[in-house]
This record gives structure tokens, C-alpha cells and sequence, in this order.
């Protein structure tokens, strides 16, 4: 660590909190804008005929078209309810029954079945009930199609009952008891929700105000997405499904083999396809553009954000999963968890809040002992990139979400406790400390920072590489604002004991939890807390420099004494100011420099640490595992800090110059 700028007391800064929209107005937007209201609301107008024929007229059937209908085994009960597009072939209907009102579109072209085979769009081997299909769409095989509008080109072959009931939602409005079993903060699922208004109103805290007109207007939202049809939208494919009843069914969607889809809405796009498949079941649940239920998942009350999954025998309940998230073999039981949560293995996951997500659940982790024998009132408040190690217990109440980055070592049994420090280590105790309970654990504040730096600078190139999503936005960045301002509270509360002692419990350092610190693990953590805080400062001060020689406004040189607009830069430069007296810029960039090599070095440490175990173990590690030093992180931090060099030199050289103050402000 660097020397004594790093060590000086902390102070806090405060920040202005931006105007938030209420959340009735958040809703409103989603509304203003439902790809799910808007086709419905077409449908409701003409009952379907104009999204899935276009503009195609309509007229009755000739009677040679009915006789050749009747000749190729089709029946009807009325034909004169069966109207036809201008150009119906009646050889493309084939051993139909036709009942109630019926509209049928142009069959002209050929339908991709699998590799190699295609055939010709129409109808074959089905009963269709007061139905529209669309032009060049395949139904074959379906036992009974009711109420439903077929899109063009759409696909239904080999499906028992497909049916909409009146008034359908298609799980619009369901309320589902997500982050707590026993209810108190449920919410309405809704066709284009997202994690931050989910989270919202299962947490409202000060705008409970806000929820009765929220709800007001979910119910004007639940109206509007109902209707006595079904949708199966253009270029959609539905094979081999059971049930399907009383669902909209966006377009380009791939059901392949699921066992049931029933009151459900699945949003989908040409380039976003939902897939479901092998056995999977939806009931009352929202799935979004391009997520996947596969593998026997189950899907039941449930919102499954764009580009998540669950897969794998998977069992999703009363539960909101963000967008990039994946489940797979395990329970996640009324839950809200935010985007890239993995859950790759039998695990449990009950009564959990934990909208920022970026986080991991081990293989045969329980976090779900969430009643005393009493009730399922009992919860569990999870920070973002919280890593939940094999087979680790949580006993409920928890809170975790002000500890953010925080690693539950294997093994490790939680009492109800609440954390607040991030970046930390919870593990078993190692020692025996006089006065502490057999169940409390060792607790390694900032143990990410200074000891697995690679695994966060990995996190961030993971999650880069695997986002998918295209409405939601991230900040891909580990140590940003929110996470420095944990840590500089976390030192204040650490160095602000009353006298130095071995080991610290709750007693004497708040938000410890049921843990253990040792001395040693304290100014430790103050060191690496402060270290990443100043870190984070000089950052925004060289982007700022850039910033500044971009627009030619500005005085560089004093860019440390000058106040400015920009918010965030202000909270930065109160930190190299007031938190470490950096005054003179040439210093802060040099020291920069230096800070980024010496993050580089721990990554490659860090990384160090698996192959010298692996070397030890494992004979022929090294001929499998690249090296510590070629490794694809290791080798993008040293690139980085080598970046941050030139940029500070090129800085340095320009201010030996002496740089041209163009204007004095330096406002964003």
C-alpha cells in the first residue's frame, strides 16, 4: 500500500439525491410504450384480423372450396362463419373441424420444419374454434385450438389444448410474494416490469404514499392487457405442448416439448427469442425478451427479466429473476434478485431481497431457514456480488446489503446478524477467543480488496462479456461511488475504537455481525478501504484532466482548489483533498501511476495463489492451466495500469509545459 497520504482520519461528504420519478409515473411510462398493450388493443378491435392478415379483405367460402374442403375430410359447423382471405387455397386444409367463427389466411408459402424438410403452410389434423390464422402459418396435429389469433407464419404442431379463456391477463396483475414467503411485500407482475420498480414496491420505505396510486394504475394496466383471445405472434413456433392456455405468445418464439404454459405472457422479439422447451411448466409468470425456461424447469407467479434462464430441473417461485441471471437444479422461493445471479446448482434460495445482484449460490447452499417453527415471516437482505460458498447456512433474519462483495467461505453456518462492511470474508473461526459464542464466525473486512483482487477484476470482465440485455444499463465497475462510500463508513466505524485490544465483536465495532475481528484484520482493512477509496478519486481526477483538454475549459494546475458542478467529480475531489491532503496534481497522477501497478501485482498474486496449490496437487497442472502471468485478467489489469501510465505522463508532460487556461470554469 502506499504510504502515509493513505492513513490520514476520513470525513464524509454529502451528496444531493436526484428527483425520482413516483412510481405511478414509472408505470405509466412502461405503459405508454407496452409492445403486449398495443397488440392487444389492435386485437380487441377486429378480433385479431389485422395483425394477423394485415390488410388482407375477407370473403365467404365458394361452395367448390367447401366441396373440396368436405373432400379432403374437413368438417364445419357452420361454414358460413368460416370467412377466408382473398387468395385461401382450399387444398392447404386438410381432416379439420371448424367451429364458431373462423378466419383463415393465404397458405402460399413453405414452413422450415427441421433441417431438410419443409412443407407447405395450412392446416392439417386439428380442431379450430372461433379462431384467426394468419397468413402462412402451419397448425397440425392440434387436438383443439380455441380463441386464439395465429400470426403470420406462426407454427402449432403436435399440441393438445390450446385455449383462452374471457377475460384473460395473461399473468398481468398476478401478485406474487416475492422477497418474503409470508407476504408483506408483494408486488404485481407485469409484462414489462423492470428490477428497479420490483424492488421498489417490495421495498418502498418512504414512498409507501406513493403505492395506492401505484396500484390504481395497475389495475388500468391489468384492463389493458386483457382479452378474450390468445396471441401466438408472427414467425412464433409451438411444438409438442400439453397445455397452453390463456397465453400471449410474442413473436419468434421457440416452444419445443414444454409441458405447460398456462395464464402466462412471454415477450419475444425476432432478434430476443424466448425459448421453451423439454418438459418446462409456466403458470401466471412473465417472461421477457430472449430468457429461457428449459430442462424441466418450473416457473410458477414468477418475472424472469430479459436474457435470464432457468434450466436444469430449476423451480422458480413468487419470485422477480434480473436480467443475465441464471438458475439451474436448485429453489428459488420468494425471491427478488437483481441481474447476473448464479444459481448453477441444488441449492436454496427463500425470502431473499437482493435487487443489486452480481452474485453467486453455491452448490448445497440453504439460505432459507426462514421461520422459527412459528411462520415464514423471516428474510434475508443480500448485497451486490455477495458469493455464497458450498454448503453454507443462513438462519433468518439477515442483512447483508450494506456489505457488499462479501465472500460466505464453505462450510459456514450464519446466526441472524446484520453485516456492514464490505468486501469482506465470513468464515469459520480458526481460534479460540475467550467470551465469544461457539457460533460466531471470523470476519475479514475488505479480505476482496487486498487479497483476491483478480476474482472482482474478473467479476467485471464477466459480466461485460455475458450481458445480453438491451434495456437494462450497467455500470460494469466493482469500486465506483456507491461502493466507496461503504467502505469509507466502514473506516470510520473501525477506527473508532476507543482502545486497541486483540479481537472485536459487535460489542465494540457496529455492524460486525455475530463475527469475530482480530487487530490485525482492522488496520488491514483500513489500509486496503482507504487505498481503493483514493484509488477511485484519482480515477475521476484523470478522467476529469481529459475531460478538460477535450473542451479546452478549465485550469488543470489548480484543478484540485477549484470547485465545480459536477457532482460526482466534487465527491471525488473531496476525497483526495479532505480525506488524503492531495493538493498539488502532478503528485495525484504520479501516485495514480503507482497505485495501478500495484493493483496489477495483487491480481497476478492473487491468481498466483491457485497455481502453487494446483502445482502441489495436481501433477500435470501446468501442462492444463495457463500460468498465473498469462492469464487473460492478469494480462488485461497489467495493460491497464501500463494505459494509466502513458496517460499520466502525456498529463505530466503537458503540465511541464504549462497548459493554455482557455476558459476558468471547469463545469461538467
Amino acid at each position: 500500500m502506499p504510504g502515509d497520504v493513505l492513513n490520514r482520519p476520513e470525513s464524509f461528504f454529502a451528496h444531493e439525491v436526484a428527483v425520482i420519478e413516483t412510481l405511478e409515473a414509472r408505470l405509466r411510462q412502461l405503459m405508454d410504450s407496452s409492445e403486449l398493450i398495443r397488440t392487444l388493443s389492435d386485437v380487441r378491435v377486429d378480433g385479431g384480423q389485422k395483425y394477423a392478415l394485415g390488410g388482407s379483405p375477407l370473403r365467404q367460402l365458394f361452395k367448390p372450396e367447401i366441396a373440396m374442403m368436405e373432400a379432403q375430410g374437413s368438417t364445419a359447423e357452420d361454414w358460413s362463419r368460416v370467412r377466408v382471405a382473398e387468395r385461401f387455397n382450399a387444398r392447404r386444409v386438410r381432416n379439420c373441424e371448424f367451429r364458431g367463427n373462423v378466419i383463415l389466411g393465404e397458405f402460399k408459402q413453405r414452413v422450415r420444419l427441421a433441417e431438410g424438410v419443409e412443407v407447405i403452410s395450412g392446416l392439417a389434423n386439428s380442431t379450430i374454434v372461433d379462431c384467426v390464422i394468419g397468413n402462412d402459418a402451419l397448425i397440425k396435429d392440434v387436438r383443439l385450438l380455441a380463441n386464439y389469433v395465429v400470426a403470420e407464419g406462426a407454427i402449432v404442431v403436435d399440441c393438445g389444448r390450446v385455449v383462452c379463456s374471457a377475460s384473460a391477463s395473461f399473468g398481468n396483475g398476478t401478485r406474487s410474494a416475492v422477497a418474503l414467503e409470508g407476504g408483506g411485500r408483494e408486488i404485481e407482475l407485469l409484462a414489462e416490469m423492470d428490477v428497479e420498480l420490483a424492488a421498489l414496491v417490495a421495498k418502498p420505505l418512504d414512498r409507501r404514499i406513493e403505492l395506492e396510486a401505484y396500484r390504481k394504475t395497475v389495475q388500468e394496466y391489468r384492463r389493458l392487457a386483457t382479452s378474450d383471445r390468445g396471441v401466438i405472434g408472427p414467425g412464433a413456433q409451438v411444438w409438442g405442448v400439453s397445455r397452453l392456455e390463456s397465453s400471449f405468445i410474442g413473436p419468434a418464439v421457440e416452444i419445443n416439448g414444454a409441458e405447460m404454459i398456462c395464464r402466462s405472457t412471454l415477450l419475444s422479439s425476432i432478434e430476443e427469442p424466448v425459448v421453451v422447451e423439454s418438459g418446462a411448466m409456466i403458470v401466471d409468470s412473465i417472461v421477457q425478451w430472449g430468457a429461457r425456461v428449459t430442462g424441466m424447469a418450473i416457473v410458477e407467479r414468477s418475472l424472469l427479466i430479459e436474457q435470464s434462464s432457468v434450466e436444469g430441473h430449476g423451480k422458480v417461485r413468487d419470485s422477480v429473476v434480473g436480467s443475465n441471471s441464471h438458475l439451474a437444479a436448485g429453489e428459488v422461493v420468494s425471491c427478488l434478485l437483481g441481474p447476473f445471479v448464479a444459481c448453477p446448482h441444488q441449492s436454496l434460495l427463500i425470502s431473499t431481497y437482493w435487487p443489486d445482484g452480481r452474485g453467486n449460490v453455491g452448490y448445497g447452499a440453504n439460505v432459507g431457514s426462514n421461520h422459527t417453527s412459528r411462520a415464514p415471516d423471516q428474510e434475508f437482505l443480500a448485497g451486490e456480488g455477495l458469493f455464497i460458498g458450498l454448503g453454507a447456512n443462513f438462519k433468518f433474519p439477515c442483512d447483508f446489503s450494506k456489505a457488499p462483495y462479501t465472500v460466505i467461505a464453505c462450510n459456514t453456518n450464519l446466526a441472524p446478524q446484520k453485516v456492514t462492511f464490505p468486501f469482506s470474508l465470513i468464515a469459520p473461526l480458526l481460534d479460540y477467543y475467550p467470551g465469544v459464542p461457539k457460533d460466531f464466525n471470523q470476519l475479514s473486512p475488505g479480505w476482496m480488496l487486498r487479497e483476491n483482487i483478480y476474482a472482482l477484476k474478473r467479476n467485471e470482465a464477466k459480466f461485460r462479456a455475458r450481458n445480453r440485455a438491451r434495456r437494462a444499463q450497467f455500470d460494469f465497475a466493482v469500486i465506483r461511488r456507491s461502493t466507496v462510500e461503504a467502505m469509507l463508513d466502514a473506516v470510520r466505524r473501525l477506527s473508532g475504537v476507543s482502545s486497541e485490544q486483540g479481537f472485536y465483536t459487535e460489542r465494540q465495532i457496529p455492524g460486525l455481525g455475530q463475527n469475530v475481528l482480530t487487530e490485525k484484520d482492522r488496520t488491514r482493512a483500513i489500509d486496503a478501504y482507504r487505498f481503493y477509496a483514493c484509488y477511485y478519486a484519482l480515477q475521476g481526477m484523470k478522467a476529469r484532466i481529459a475531460h478538460m483538454l477535450a473542451t479546452g475549459k478549465g485550469d488543470v494546475g489548480r484543478l484540485l482548489q477549484l470547485p465545480s458542478h459536477s457532482e460526482e467529480w466534487e465527491y471525488q475531489r473531496g476525497i483526495l483533498v479532505n480525506e488524503f491532503g492531495l493538493k498539488d496534481t502532478p503528485a495525484a497522477l504520479s501516485l495514480l501511476a503507482s497505485m495501478s501497478f500495484t493493483i496489477a501485482k495483487d491480481c497476478e498474486r492473487a491468481r498466483s495463489k491457485d497455481e502453487n496449490r494446483g502445482v502441489k496437487v495436481i501433477e500435470d497442472y501446468s501442462e492444463v492451466h495457463p500460468s498465473a502471468d498469462r492469464d487473460r485478467i492478469v494480462r488485461q489489469t497489467w495493460e491497464d495500469a501500463d494505459i494509466v501510465q502513458r496517460e499520466v505522463d502525456g498529463f505530466l508532460r503537458l503540465l511541464s509545459k504549462g497548459i493554455p487556461q482557455v476558459q476558468q470554469e471547469h463545469y461538467a
